[in-house]
């Protein structure tokens, strides 16, 4: 069940060595690849990305958050195409978002880099590196990164108690059960 899946997923950023099989990275790209979108426009693009030095290269394209790639032996680039749709940015977050059910679905870990208004270290944009390093077309956005492989450690789901439940209302905004 779905809930299951939610239950258990938590962001994985330590992986062991062994690469994602073929066929487990087909599957990856069958969930993405049926991910709703606007009118169904696909707006989406994605980028499979195994080449350890390739990887170590995505590890410094924003100033935190991703150098846990450089240990990961596979990340996915979400990209997608503002021509196609004035909804990518959501498109393509639910695509991300499939990749990570199917990741966890599958046995493997995961963990979102976001990319979309990030700078480098270097106070350059992750957008302009990113496109250089991976020959994006003009006006091709990246979204998000996602590094994915066998996890190092199993971690738990987070408790149910630790959702944030008063944050839901009921009829209008702040209305509680």
């Amino acid at each position: 069940m779905l809930i299951d899946l939610l239950r258990a997923r938590r962001s994985i950023r330590r992986f062991t060595d062994q690469p994602v099989e073929p066929e487990k990275l087909d599957l990856l790209l069958e969930a993405a690849l049926r991910s709703p979108s606007s009118k169904g426009n696909n707006p989406w693009e994605f980028i499979v990305v195994t080449d350890r030095e390739r990887l170590d290269k995505l590890a410094a394209a924003k100033a935190h958050g991703a150098t846990f790639l450089q240990g990961a032996p596979l990340a996915i680039v979400v990209c997608a195409d503002p021509a196609k749709s004035d909804v990518w940015v959501e498109d393509a977050s639910i695509a991300a978002t499939l990749l990570h059910l199917q990741a966890t679905d599958l046995g493997l870990g995961s963990c979102w880099v976001q990319i979309r208004l990030r700078q480098r270290a270097d106070g350059t944009g992750a957008q302009d590196y990113l496109a250089d390093l991976l020959g994006l077309p003009a006006g091709m956005m990246v979204l998000a990164m996602v590094g994915i492989g066998y996890p190092v450690d199993t971690k738990s789901g987070h408790p149910r108690s630790s959702l944030c439940f008063n944050q839901v209302s009921y009829d209008r905004f702040g209305q509680h059960h």
